[in-house]
């Protein structure tokens, strides 16, 4: 069963998928909780103790890597991997998601285990998925303005007094 928590309500309904109710409810919390304590582990370990706001950065990733493990396996795949990054507008073949994941796959089962999406996060492997997934949020559209727009003087708009003799 495919699933997301991008659109999962109180109700635990996956709104996207349609799919949900109290087994996947259990499913993401047991989830959840086993990415808590990989993040208390990393977060005792002091190897990132240098990384700056590390707690809030270890629960922003949490949140992500659940948001593209649409099946709550604990590892991001092939197929996860390619929707994540269709979904970031972000495409590639088969050939470089597997390339992409081997970069970071430190366990060869071909996936991306919640501990190794940490280590590539926090900065200990430069690959082309960290770059994409860090600038995510720059990839959205940015939301425009709403309302009746503010009255601007021509100095607002640039053009000098002497032009401004030349418009009127």
């Amino acid at each position: 069963a495919v699933v997301s928590t991008q659109s999962t309500g109180s109700s635990g309904i996956n709104a996207e998928y349609g799919q949900g109710g109290k087994a996947y409810g259990q499913k993401l919390a047991r989830q959840e909780e086993a990415l808590d304590d990989i993040n208390k582990q990393f977060l005792a370990s002091g190897t990132y103790d240098d990384v700056e706001d590390l707690e809030e950065r270890l629960v922003q990733y949490k949140a992500q890597f659940i948001r593209f493990d649409l099946d709550c396996s604990g590892d991001i795949d092939e197929m996860e991997m390619k929707q994540m990054l269709e979904k970031l507008e972000q495409p590639k073949t088969h050939l470089e998601i597997r390339k992409m994941i081997q970069q970071v796959d430190t366990t060869d089962k071909g996936t991306i285990a919640y501990p190794d999406f940490l280590i590539m996060m926090l900065g200990g492997k430069n690959s082309v998925l960290r770059m994409i997934l860090l600038f995510e949020e720059k990839a959205k559209p940015k939301p425009k303005p709403t309302g009746i727009a503010k009255k601007m003087s021509l100095h607002d708009l640039g053009i000098r007094p002497e032009m401004a003799q030349h418009l009127g």
